[in-house]
């Protein structure tokens, strides 16, 4: 085959930076590949903006289909986002034997279950390496790198603007609206950024992390998230002084019959690996049960290294087709993975250290009649901070505990937060990395 057809369906972003990696290094491509990769036609319903690119407006189109039903095009890269459109124009790709790469993390995460098997069915591949860490090559070491390996755990930060966000709130003391606005205003967050804070983004990149390591599609829904939208400069505080900061993690665990998969605020210690990932950049941890820790380090989003894990898949799709190998490997990497259940430990039943912030009357007995309900649920005390009086009357009391039960802790909470000596909610913090 001396050339490799391929139509883009989303010329925003991530589309100009895959354009963008294809023509700068369209003769380091070829000498790799084989063969070249031709970008046979773009489509999107915008083509009057300027990108930044020199490209012949011969090849855009506003019309999808043109490149879904045109026989010559090898492979569809799908990069418009969204669900229903984008689904569409997978599956109708894929029935028409096409192979297929997408960075639609929210749709894998949510409906990969159909089009894993539309794929397996139609004997093509689909590559999505750019769904999940931008340019960090994580997709292809779980399916293909750590193969030998069960995975027992993942912890990850996997989204930028969350972790941009805790990084200037912790640097620079700023309040939670204060980061945020300026996350938005330097083009690193949308107005507003729901999915990012809110733990969703993170969520649907765990999805499909879990689903490759453990070899099926998980319920997206049964994922426990919590956004960071809560925390204030005096949880960072605080969490200093006990020897921690606040990341926003996805972590996963191998239980044997189920999975423990969740996202939300956790303190880590100041020395954990974790503790290291700062600004808007992502990093995944895990551990393999032969070949132990892996780190893989990296810019999360953006145009370049979005684009990049693009074309990687595009090189690996090239290099089969070059060879006359229709298909590599089904998509989660694991033979009828579709016919397989993943079961989600439900949140009440983890178990970790935690941290309470209270806000408490400034009287004598509080912190006992607070250790007495924490003791009547199991709930142990670690450590307590207790500081003088703010400027509204009420002081904060900080706890942190040793292992508990979530069950636990959320009887203890609903308990706690009727007591008259306590001005507002209990702050919950969960402790990862100790």
């Amino acid at each position: 085959m001396r050339q490799i057809n391929v139509g883009i369906i989303g010329f925003g972003t991530v589309g100009a930076g895959t354009v963008e990696a294809l023509l700068a290094n369209r003769d380091l491509i070829a000498d790799r590949v084989g063969s070249e990769i031709v970008i046979k036609r773009v489509a999107d319903l915008d083509l009057l903006s300027d990108r930044g690119l020199t490209i012949d407006q011969g090849l855009l189109t506003t019309e999808a289909m043109d490149i879904i039903e045109d026989p010559d095009i090898h492979i569809v890269v799908e990069l418009i986002g969204g669900i229903e459109q984008a689904k569409q124009y997978i599956l109708r790709a894929i029935e028409n034997k096409k192979h297929v790469v997408t960075a639609n993390k929210a749709l894998l995460a949510e409906h990969g279950k159909e089009i894993y098997q539309a794929a397996e069915e139609n004997g093509v591949s689909l590559g999505f390496e750019a769904s999940v860490g931008g340019g960090i090559p994580v997709i292809r070491a779980l399916r293909e790198g750590l193969s030998a390996n069960r995975i027992d755990t993942i912890m990850g930060i996997l989204n930028g603007t969350s972790n941009y966000i805790l990084t200037r709130m912790t640097k620079k003391g700023l309040a939670y609206r204060e980061a945020v606005d300026e996350a938005i205003e330097r083009g690193y967050a949308e107005d507003p950024p729901t999915l990012d804070v809110d733990g969703t983004d993170a969520a649907h990149k765990l999805a499909i992390l879990v689903s490759i390591a453990f070899g099926a599609p998980v319920a997206f829904d049964r994922i426990y998230r919590e956004g960071i939208d809560r925390l204030t400069p005096e949880d960072i505080r605080f969490a200093g002084e006990f020897g921690f900061c606040l990341k926003l993690l996805a972590i996963a665990r191998n239980l044997g019959d189920k999975v423990d998969a969740r996202v939300h605020p956790a303190m880590v210690p100041l020395d954990h690996i974790m503790a290291n990932v700062n600004g808007v950049y992502n990093a995944i941890y895990m551990e393999g049960d032969f070949v132990g820790s892996n780190l893989y380090y990296g810019l999360g989003a953006g145009r370049r290294a979005t684009g990049s894990a693009v074309v990687s898949d595009l090189i690996h799709l090239a290099r089969q087709l070059q060879q006359g190998v229709d298909r590599l490997m089904p998509p989660l990497a694991h033979v009828h993975s579709e016919q397989r259940q993943v079961a989600i430990q439900p949140i009440e039943d983890v178990s970790t250290p935690y941290y309470f912030r209270f806000s408490a009357v400034d009287q004598p007995g509080v912190l006992s009649k607070v250790s007495g309900i924490l003791g009547e649920n199991n709930i142990s005390i670690y450590s307590v901070i207790q500081k003088g009086r703010e400027i509204d009357g009420s002081v904060p009391v900080v706890i942190l505990t040793h292992e508990a039960k979530e069950s636990s802790v959320l009887k203890a909470l609903s308990q706690l937060d009727q007591l008259d000596v306590l001005t507002d909610k209990t702050m919950m913090i969960r402790v990862e990395g100790t």
